[in-house]
């Protein structure tokens, strides 16, 4: 009996040995196509401008900051005034940098070590597949996790919207491919959901149709422009200007999905909204 407790025990306070439940969360998610609207929210969850944020700008090649700033995250040039944009924007006293393109740097207790004391994590744009060409299995991505699991904020826009779904669009960095091989894999902290932003602005209304087709498990997730859900407990609300588009394989007035606005909520566990029915 004593071995079970133990036992039972152990599992219980290790937090990467429990199985990440994406609808048993303490945190907060913010999944955006970028914007004025996701900062906005970005702000009031921090909660001052002492609060300790981690950004993460590995699936971009080059940034552009509001004002103007280009930064390769592989270089130091532009570093500085980056960073102190990112303070301006964000509304901060301070933030931390988390990059590596090197798999085995991202796998160790002094990468992750940021985050055992932030409070939130900010994933930038860029393509998905050069994140999760990083950071799949290894421990950052067990540690992102984690931090949801104990109440963090995690926030991306654009690719890192993608990224925080079960399944990755655009794998390939080097060329504008919806589906590679063996790079479609996402960090899973939204599970079996696929997430394509930008959508009306680029037309991508039909992508996730063939996406859902092939694999059905799948909820489809189409983001317009300066829009984005927040979600806590499973429930994801619509904030922003645009629409949300849901893809369940199913046909509705508007196609093989059907549109959320500003307000309404999502049930990710029952894959619905909450209080009315989709025609």
């Amino acid at each position: 009996m004593r071995i079970i407790v133990i036992s039972f025990l152990f599992t219980f306070y290790n937090p990467l040995a429990a199985q990440f439940n994406a609808n048993k969360t303490r945190g907060a998610e913010i999944i955006t196509s970028g914007g004025r609207a996701a900062d906005s929210l970005f702000i009031s969850l921090l909660g001052g401008s002492d609060a300790k944020v981690v950004f993460i700008p590995t699936a971009a090649s080059s940034l552009r900051s509001d004002s103007g700033t280009i930064w390769n995250p592989d270089e130091e040039i532009n570093k500085v005034i980056f960073k102190q944009d990112l303070l301006k924007r964000f509304n901060l006293n301070n933030i931390t940098v988390l990059h590596t393109r090197n798999h085995e740097e991202a796998n160790t207790e002094n990468f992750v070590a940021p985050l055992r004391t932030a409070k939130a994590v900010w994933i930038s744009g860029g393509n998905p597949g050069r994140f999760m060409a990083i950071y799949q299995g290894t421990l950052l991505e067990k540690e992102l996790k984690v931090f949801l699991q104990r109440g963090g904020i995690i926030a991306g826009e654009s690719a890192g919207a993608i990224v925080q779904g079960s399944y990755t669009l655009r794998g390939n960095p080097d060329k504008p491919v919806l589906m590679v091989e063996g790079s479609e894999k996402g960090l899973g902290l939204i599970q079996n959901v696929a997430i394509n932003p930008h959508l009306s602005a680029q037309k991508r209304e039909n992508e996730l149709v063939t996406i859902i087709d092939r694999y059905t498990y799948l909820l489809g997730i189409g983001i317009d422009d300066n829009t984005g859900f927040l979600i806590r407990d499973g429930i994801g609300e619509v904030f922003g200007s645009g629409r949300i588009a849901i893809y369940d394989n199913k046909k509705y007035k508007a196609g093989w999905y059907y549109w959320l606005k500003p307000g309404d909520k999502f049930d990710f566990g029952k894959k619905s909204p909450v209080n009315f029915s989709p025609e």
